[in-house]
């Protein structure tokens, strides 16, 4: 299990190189980020080189997935993202479903099936995972389609291409589902890449009510290898909280 530090979430709007230094101090080897089109890939890549770090994942562009008149503009930008990944040497691309339509469900999760098994063969053939993230509605996200892990489990079973898996992000299955343990532990073939912030609040880990000693034990336990993404938005400096969860601590 290897943390992968969220740089928009933590860092907010620091430049790369002083949050990359740091990062790379502090003994982390891999970041994340959400969205590309909005930044210089040149830059990010050569700062990143300079301080031994890899990005773990990034967004596709933001397009609606349950909305079948927007697959072709959703996979047209999921072309572009994968060419960004192969730039960035980047293996996973993380994907938001889009808003509830107000169609029925099962309309809904058909269009997002197919949707992602279109989007499958094409990361397949790049090498690379596809992350569907689902969110939760009370407190984040009011409106987006997908916030229970449960279904987006069967839809992952639906599609059927283990290089589309589900992004499990703590924080958000604790406020719409909790039995978190038990859910990871029954879904750990399905589950790419974890996120991670302390519930409620989505500040530090240790700041809530999610003990995450005893999470991160179950899941090193399943014998997971992935990233773990710390995308919280801390109270205090960031390197304060990260050094709680470097590799080594030398700040």
């Amino acid at each position: 299990m290897n943390f992968s530090v969220s740089i928009e979430a933590v860092y907010g709007k620091s430049p790369f190189i002083q949050t990359f230094q740091e990062l790379h101090k502090l003994g982390f080897e891999r970041f994340e980020f959400w969205t590309w089109w909005d930044k210089d890939l040149d830059l990010l890549v050569k700062q990143a080189l300079a301080t031994h770090l890899r990005v773990s994942t990034f967004c596709t562009k933001f397009v609606s997935l349950v909305d079948p008149s927007q697959r072709l503009s959703y996979l047209e930008g999921l072309a572009e993202s994968i060419q960004v990944a192969k730039k960035l040497g980047c293996d996973k691309l993380t994907t938001q479903v889009g808003n509830d339509t107000g169609r029925p469900s099962v309309e809904q999760v058909a269009s997002l099936v197919t949707g992602l098994k279109a989007a499958g063969t094409m990361v397949q053939k790049a090498g690379l995972t596809l992350l569907v993230e689902p969110l939760n509605l009370r407190e984040d996200h009011a409106g987006y389609f997908l916030s229970s892990s449960d279904q987006a489990f069967a839809v992952i079973d639906q599609v059927a291409n283990s290089h589309v898996k589900v992004l499990f992000d703590i924080y958000h299955q604790q406020i719409t589902e909790g039995d978190l343990i038990r859910r990871i532990q029954a879904n750990i073939d399905k589950i790419g890449h974890f996120h991670a912030a302390g519930s409620p609040g989505r500040h530090e880990l240790d700041n809530g009510e999610i003990h995450y000693p005893a999470v991160f034990a179950a899941i090193e336990a399943l014998g997971y290898k992935g990233d773990v993404g710390l995308e919280y938005f801390p109270k205090k400096p960031p390197g304060i909280g990260l050094k709680k969860l470097a590799p080594r601590g030398t700040a």
